[in-house]
């Protein structure tokens, strides 16, 4: 990598976001050069519609894009592993995505090289949960040994937490035969038919289901080994950031500015259901919110890669700061 490119990823790293756009368009813009020297002025983004996506759409909503000259399309992605395909085909630019999911492909997939342009969202109480029915007999983690637990996504963020949280208890989760994949807006059908017993509910999900069908929490996943656990942030692909350096700046300066403004939790909660369909005022008023970092920092990431090895997702220890983006206009 050229000295002229060792410019700072990681100061201004960021934030992010996501914003929805259930429409948005793949990402088949041809290169489009802006007056501002952008090497392309029009972005496509994947993103889900959760909490942890709340300052793209405020980058979006506010402008903070555009005054960098760009114009992003999102793309809604059900969970980061969906986005690593689209990232790895050109379809999507940048992409949202659990830091679990975005590591693996990176180790274990040789075609791919993925690299955390930004900081997105770090866990606090209450932000990944495990549910069950109000009705159910189950009353810790532990009465959930052997059970059908709903989640996003297999071998991600979900069940390593999950399982993080059942180790110092004595229990243990096996990927295939206790996980199943359920979206996060069909968790609640999901508990309501009794097809799993109990489900990984992120925000503002969990919030809904409580106030929704009564749901009651067995235990808080954003606590003991994974309080403040960093959940997910923005990628893109080597190539990408080295073909295009200030298209990469000028989205981690947006994305850094609206990361900076979600530290209000007014406006987060404002524009939340905006976005995130079947979402209402006072889910939104009473949820769990976690923090937006600003920075990016590689200790804080290198937590994720230790416990990824504890339970085997890796087979040897990663070092974080081969995967953040260092190149950048």
């Amino acid at each position: 990598m050229s000295a002229s490119h060792r410019r700072t990823v990681i100061g201004g790293a960021l934030a992010i976001g996501l914003a929805l756009s259930g429409a948005a368009a793949c990402g088949d813009s041809e290169e489009s050069p802006s007056a501002n020297g952008l090497e392309k002025s029009e972005i496509t983004l994947g993103t889900m519609t959760i909490a942890d996506t709340a300052p793209v759409q405020i980058a979006i909503t506010k402008g903070l894009f555009k005054a960098e000259g760009l114009t992003v399309k999102t793309q809604v992605i059900q969970g980061g592993a969906a986005g690593i395909p689209l990232l790895k085909s050109g379809r999507l630019d940048f992409s949202f995505g659990n830091y679990v999911s975005l590591l693996t492909a990176g180790v274990k997939d040789p075609g791919f090289k993925p690299k955390i342009v930004a900081e997105g969202f770090q866990g606090a109480p209450k932000t990944h949960t495990l549910m069950v029915r109000k009705d159910s007999p189950y009353q810790t983690i532990e009465d959930l040994k052997g059970k059908k637990v709903g989640v996003n996504t297999r071998r991600n963020i979900s069940t390593l937490m999950i399982r993080a949280a059942g180790k110092p208890v004595g229990v243990e989760f096996d990927e295939d035969k206790n996980f199943v994949e359920v979206a996060p807006p069909a968790m609640e059908q999901a508990l309501k038919s009794e097809s799993v017993e109990a489900v990984q509910a992120i925000e503002p999900f969990g919030t809904q289901m409580q106030q929704s069908i009564g749901a009651r929490m067995v235990a808080d996943l954003s606590s003991g080994p994974t309080a403040d656990f960093p959940i997910a942030g923005y990628a893109a692909t080597e190539e990408f950031i080295k073909e295009h350096p200030k298209t990469t700046a000028a989205f981690q300066r947006a994305l850094q500015k609206a990361q900076g403004m979600a530290a209000d939790r007014k406006l987060v909660q404002d524009i939340l259901p905006t976005y995130a369909k079947g979402i209402d005022a006072k889910v939104a008023s009473t949820m769990s919110y976690g923090s937006f970092p600003t920075t990016l920092n590689a200790t804080r990431l290198q937590r994720v890669a230790d416990v990824m090895l504890q339970f085997g997702y890796v087979e040897e220890k990663i070092d974080v700061k081969n995967f953040i983006a260092t190149s950048a206009a």
